[in-house]
């Protein structure tokens, strides 16, 4: 939670709060998506303190609904971050030729 803060970690991206940069330091260069696999492992470790075969199985049904959830979230957060990039590109290149202009042209000065 320390690089995404609040927004980033509670679906920031999915209301268009998006970060300055995608966070790609830890743990995020070891998984696109440690709170799933962090909330299954503590499924997984409640069902051994308790020892219940009910456990295993709820936490088998858990990683599949999140493995499930992640073939939708991970391209589309790779999409949202594409298309922002893109348009601050565009944006930038927009900039970068009127400021040109106003270099070659004169204009802006005086």
């Amino acid at each position: 939670m320390y690089a995404l803060g609040v927004t980033g970690t509670y679906l920031g991206d999915y209301f268009g709060i998006l970060m300055p940069y995608r966070v790609t330091s830890f743990p995020f260069n070891v998984t696109d998506a440690p709170m799933y696999w962090g909330s299954t492992c503590s499924f997984v470790g409640t069902a051994l303190i308790y020892q219940r075969p009910a456990g295993f199985l709820l936490s088998f049904l858990v990683w599949v609904a999140y493995s499930v959830a992640l073939r939708f979230e991970d391209p589309f957060t790779a999409g949202i971050y594409r298309k922002r990039d893109e348009e601050v590109k565009r944006a930038g290149k927009g900039r970068d030729r009127r400021r040109s202009y106003e270099l070659d042209s004169g204009a802006g000065h005086g």
